[in-house]
């Protein structure tokens, strides 16, 4: 990969809520990690990435998606969904679980158990356009015991995909596997809301709080939401992460959104598509509910990105997510798409609009120039290999 340098950017979005810009207009790339921030050029680069003052963040992470093996969803009949959301700035996704694998026997935890360890390999090897996929989250089954969760680990499986999709129903049920898999280091997924799938149930926030999961998914439903007074309730009593999600209930996105802000705990905020769906494939949904909470939920397009790169990458104990020295060079150049008032990719962002995605670069190998989804963006970058 040897060395990239990115110059000319117009400002650098880093991810991280605690400092969401960061001085500087380049950035050196070196075997495919971020080797230096600032303002010198460097001449001996491999390639020279020209951004014409586009503006560049972190990699999005799609929180929530429902793998099975490859890039094709059963669900939706359809191949390349993963590759699709690559052109809308996903470079990471994370697994809900692999719900929608054809023949799925539910409550039984052999297969649920060999589904995860073998998603979780496969993925592994398999990255559509260099995605990373964190996929083999096992679904929790009757007759599951404290082995069988070191057995998991030992795989390397490390999800525990959405409580209520499967046989385990019941809140005490849940909540003693959920122990027996966060003593390993396992990460669990919640469903919130009413009933997405047959065989699934209605989860309130009084099962959520019984449960207390690492992550309350699609807070804003699934698609169908939980009250106002529920979010509120959920949010002020645990301290999970909070997940919405573009195939859910938009009132609830921003309720949650504002309900956050008021309590000075956006980074409980994480962001996810909850798809392949019944809503569908959303290939920019990502940025779809970035621009809404930006432009109709009154976060600075620079905060609300934090939700979907760094807050996720320390909620799940991800390396990427971040613009950092010593991080995984996964990049984004965007800029406001012609036609927009917005006068650069942020502005955009705040005004409502969708940017124009103008490169995806992951692990510093450039993985697409330009988008096949976003709208083309008003200035074009150039690119000059020594």
């Amino acid at each position: 990969m040897g060395r990239v340098l990115i110059k000319n950017i117009g400002t650098i979005v880093t991810g991280d809520l605690n400092k969401p810009k960061m001085d500087g207009d380049s950035i050196l790339i070196e075997n495919g990690v971020i080797s230096k921030i600032g303002s010198e050029a460097d001449i001996n680069s491999d390639i020279i990435i020209d951004a014409k003052g586009m503006d560049i963040m972190p990699g999005l992470i799609d929180s929530h998606m429902h793998p099975v093996l490859g890039d094709y969803t059963p669900r939706q009949n359809s191949a390349g969904f993963l590759e699709s959301e690559v052109h809308g700035g996903v470079t990471s996704f994370i697994s809900a679980g692999e719900v929608h694998a054809p023949g799925r026997v539910r409550g039984n935890k052999d297969f649920s158990m060999a589904l995860a360890v073998t998603a979780n390999i496969a993925y592994r090897n398999f990255r559509p356009l260099g995605a990373k996929i964190h996929a083999g989250a096992v679904m929790l089954e009757q007759g599951m015991n404290k082995n069988d969760f070191q057995y998991l680990n030992d795989r390397g499986v490390r999800l525990i995909g959405e409580i209520g999709l499967s046989s385990v129903q019941d809140p005490a049920d849940a909540a003693m596997m959920l122990e027996w898999g966060r003593a390993l280091g396992m990460k669990a997924h919640v469903h919130t809301g009413g009933a997405s799938i047959p065989g699934s149930t209605v989860i309130d926030e009084n099962v959520i709080l019984e449960i207390k999961p690492d992550i309350v998914s699609h807070i804003n439903g699934g698609p169908t939401s939980i009250s106002l007074e529920g979010i509120r309730k959920v949010i002020n009593s645990i301290k999970s992460a909070v997940e919405i999600v573009q195939c859910g209930n938009f009132r609830s996105m921003l309720e949650t959104t504002k309900i956050l802000m008021q309590r000075n705990e956006l980074g409980r905020l994480i962001i996810g598509n909850d798809a392949p769906s019944g809503s569908g494939l959303m290939p920019l949904g990502v940025l779809r509910t970035l621009a809404t909470i930006s432009s109709l939920g009154g976060l600075p397009p620079e905060i609300a990105i934090t939700a979907a790169t760094g807050n996720t990458s320390r909620v799940f104990g991800l390396n990427e997510g971040i613009i950092s020295e010593g991080k995984p060079a996964d990049l984004i150049l965007f800029d406001s798409p012609i036609g927009s008032e917005g006068e650069d990719g942020l502005k955009a962002l705040s005004i409502g609009d969708l940017p124009a995605i103008a490169l995806v670069m992951i692990d510093g190998n450039i993985e697409t120039i330009g988008s096949r989804n976003t709208p083309p963006p008003k200035r074009q970058i150039s690119i000059e290999k020594k």
